[in-house]
């Protein structure tokens, strides 16, 4: 039986994925009470007597927790920013050329941003083909529901919010965003894309588009389509252009799922990239399960909605 401890249980992520592991029966989930929640010698036993250990913390706790963790055999995956970028983990999108061998043969995982699973799910194939060029200059924008920012933000718009919070709100206006070092690092861009994340009132969902011009690619829309097709076999990312009943394509199309849909639409001057999946799902809790399982031999949407 595989014994599996999550670090930072009480938020978001964490708790989607206690939710997703408690109705399995092919392991243990190592729990603390409490008051021993945040205690660093509890942690450190729990981390030392689990096989897997999830960390749901802010950057500066999951590395505090790594550093309790030395010594152990435990298998680590972080959900935190602090070593996505690291090059002594891997980074845990499975789905690219390559990847998945690597994370079922390393003991650290760093799982992906939720903005950034849609850029990279996007990107990253164009410029492995070829299609897009290591120094295009790109755009993306980016929307996604309330939960993405955690407990504080789920409150602010559930209790009494403001009138404001009723229209979509644009962030990181300073073109700062935590997730764009990864964003270029993993699809080997020489420059970090300028990058618009939009928060609005719904829950859970997340819709990444990268626009682009045709003379920015070195084929067609077709060409894309079967690239991305052909790319994405096996694993949680599937191609999908199907838009609403009434062609308009939802944010929320896959909320409460565990998987990714990625499109492209345009005509032969204009192409729009997109993305869909739930931020806490395959853009967090659902992609940290995927890495479990494939630590675990199991298939890879074990126990996951999709």
């Amino acid at each position: 039986m595989t014994k599996v401890f999550i670090d930072g249980s009480a938020g978001t992520t964490g708790l989607r994925i206690a939710d997703r592991l408690s109705v399995r029966q092919d392991l243990t989930l190592i729990t603390l009470p409490e008051e021993l929640r945040k205690d660093p010698k509890a942690r450190a036993d729990a981390l030392a007597s689990a096989d897997i250990a999830f960390l749901c913390l802010p950057d500066d706790a999951a590395k505090e927790s790594v550093a309790l963790a030395k010594g152990s055999s435990v298998r680590i995956i972080d959900t935190s920013t602090a070593h996505r970028t690291n090059p002594d983990w891997v980074y845990g999108m499975p789905e690219l050329s390559d990847q998945r061998e690597k994370l079922v043969n390393t003991a650290r995982i760093a799982n992906p941003g939720c903005h950034a699973s849609g850029f990279i799910a996007l990107v990253a194939p164009l410029v492995q083909s070829g299609i897009l060029a290591k120094d295009a200059l790109l755009t993306c924008f980016s929307l996604t529901g309330y939960s993405g920012g955690g407990k504080k933000m789920i409150a602010q718009y559930e209790e009494n919010p403001p009138s404001l919070y009723n229209a979509p709100r644009q962030y990181a206006l300073g073109q700062s965003h935590k997730h764009l070092p990864e964003m270029s690092a993993i699809c080997q861009l020489e420059n970090a894309p300028v990058f618009c994340p939009i928060v609005a009132d719904f829950y859970s969902g997340m819709e990444v588009t990268v626009p682009l011009f045709a003379s920015q690619i070195k084929g067609s829309l077709a060409d894309i389509q079967a690239l991305y097709k052909a790319y994405y076999q096996g694993g949680l990312i599937r191609y999908d252009e199907a838009a609403d009943p009434d062609g308009l394509l939802s944010a929320c199309g896959y909320e409460g799922r565990d998987d990714m849909g990625i499109s492209v639409f345009g005509n032969a001057h204009r192409l729009i990239l997109t993305a869909r999946f739930d931020n806490l799902g395959k853009g967090a809790s659902g992609a940290a399960i995927q890495n479990m399982n494939l630590l675990m031999g199991l298939p890879e949407d074990t126990g996951l909605n999709v």
